[in-house]
Formats: C-alpha cells, structure tokens, sequence
C-alpha cells in the first residue's frame, strides 16, 4: 500500500503525537462557534502556514464543519502547488497519509471518479508538498473515522469546468458525505517575498491586509469563481488560487451562493499578539465556509 510520509511534522506542526495534539487544543475554539453556519458545510477555504501563525483559523474551520454537519465521510482537499511544477490538477488516488497522529485512508474510489472528471493521478508530486499535508491532523483529530483525497491544483493548465464537474460529482453522492476543502493563504507582502507594490512599513501592509487580501477574499464569498484565479495573478493576493477556484465553482455546483467569513488575520498580526515582535513582511490567512 502506498503510504505517504509526513514532509513537514516537526517544522509547520508537532512532530510527536503529543506535541501535534497539545498544538490541537491550542488552535481549536474552546467554544462552540456562535456564527450561523450553512447546514450542511458542502465546503471551506483554509490556510496553510505553520500552525503557530494560521492554526487557529484553520481549526475553526474544521471546527464549524464538525459542529455543522457532526460526520463526513471524505475531505476532498484542494491544495496549492508550491513544489510541483506540471499542469492540471493532481489526485494521490490510493493508499494513505500518514501523520504523527497515524494514518488516515485515502477514498480510493472517488479518488477514482474525480480522475475521471479531469484531473491525473500521481503520488509523487504529492511528496513535499506542506499546503494539504498540515490540514490532514485535524481532520484525524476531529473526524476519525473520515477519508481524504488530496488534490494539487497548480495554475498551469487550470480547468475552469473542474470545480464545477466535482461539485456536481460530490451532490450525487448517494451513500457518502463529502466535504471540499480549498487550501491557500492570501497576500505575501515585503522583501522576502519580491511583492512591495506600495512600498514598505505599516501603511503598505495595512493595505496588503485590508484592500489585497479583501479583494480576494470578497470575490470567494460572492462565489465569482472565474474571477479568483484572474484577480490573484494580477495582485498577487494569494498562492492557491486555482484551488480556491476550483472548490468555489464545486460549492456552487452543490447549491451555495455565498461563503460565510469565519475569520481574516496575517502573520504581522500573530507576531504582534503572540510574541510583541514586528516585522517587514506579511502573510494574510484567512478561514471561509460555504
């Protein structure tokens, strides 16, 4: 069987059992959350830094999804393409992952199906890839019993039709309870990152947090699919956008029209809160179900 090693344990998250869990806990809401969710979540929009800077907001994603619909049967994980460089959208089609929290089984079968929608299978490209790899310890954690099919989705030779033929796919389902997860974060501002359109200091990364970042992120709650992709290579407000396009025309195809926000922070703000340190750099990350 085909088990994929965990790439990034010890760095972007706990590399022990214990210290994943006790990561957990820390990132999870201590509290049922308050907002009115869709009923089911058919889908959700999560970060994909360390879990010291976007963990929460992730939890509280999953979090909702629990609290929403109680069971899933599979998280179908759109990922971004940090490390693979092909096109087309990507599915590790068989086997496991495999975290410090134990394996969790890939849907061999819909891996199947959605092949078949369009997309290719190879594991290999799966191998370092961190964007869906730090989301798989809280689905173990908060839906034991759940599957996964992990998906790159890379910008090259995006199909528009995709997300839609999946989510059509997912709506059919008769015998299983799917949930699409898209896996992004937003804006990466300042000089390690070779993006400084407004300059540097507190003015150019209020506007990466409150005018690049929202307009992403205004554009995945009013569900334009078509537009996502185009407006983030235009303003390099975010490094997944095929995934979140593909999951936002996938929650549409199921019968959602707009995205509820659960949360929208950067990691300047967490350095800020959480170690009293600033910085000339900024990631956006934010939480979004549909």
């Amino acid at each position: 069987m085909n088990v994929r090693k965990p790439a990034v344990a010890g760095q972007f998250y706990g590399g022990t059992p214990a210290q994943c869990l006790a990561e957990i806990d820390e990132c999870l809401p201590l509290r049922d959350l308050k907002t009115e969710l869709p009923d089911p979540i058919v889908a959700a929009i999560v970060p994909h830094a360390g879990w010291v800077f976007s963990g929460e907001l992730a939890a509280t994603a999953f979090k909702a999804i629990q609290q929403a619909n109680q069971h899933v049967d599979t998280f179908v994980i759109f990922g971004a393409a940090h490390r693979y460089f092909g096109g087309g959208a990507v599915v590790y089609d068989s086997g496991a992952w495999e975290t410090p929290l134990g394996q969790i089984e890939i849907d061999a079968e819909l891996a199947s199906q959605i092949i078949d929608k369009g997309a290719i299978a190879d594991p290999k490209a799966h191998r370092s890839e961190h964007s869906i790899e730090v989301q798989v310890p809280f689905i173990q954690h908060l839906f034991p019993n759940a599957k996964i099919v992990p998906i790159i989705v890379p910008v090259a030779d995006f199909d528009h039709n995709f997300g839609t033929h999946v989510g059509q796919l997912i709506y059919k389902q008769k015998d299983k309870k799917v949930v699409c997860i898209a896996s992004t974060d937003l804006t990466h501002y300042g000089p390690r990152y070779g993006f400084c359109p407004e300059g540097a200091g507190q003015a150019a990364l209020k506007w990466a947090r409150e005018v690049n970042d929202m307009e992403f992120i205004d554009l995945a709650l009013r569900m334009e699919a078509d537009r996502l992709l185009e407006a983030a290579l235009e303003k390099g407000n975010a490094c997944g956008p095929a995934a979140v396009a593909t999951v936002v025309a996938a929650a549409k195809a199921m019968g959602r029209i707009c995205g509820i926000l659960l949360g929208h922070t950067t990691s300047y703000d967490i350095m800020l809160q959480k170690f009293n340190q600033s910085s000339e750099e900024s990631v956006g990350y934010a939480a979004i179900v549909f």
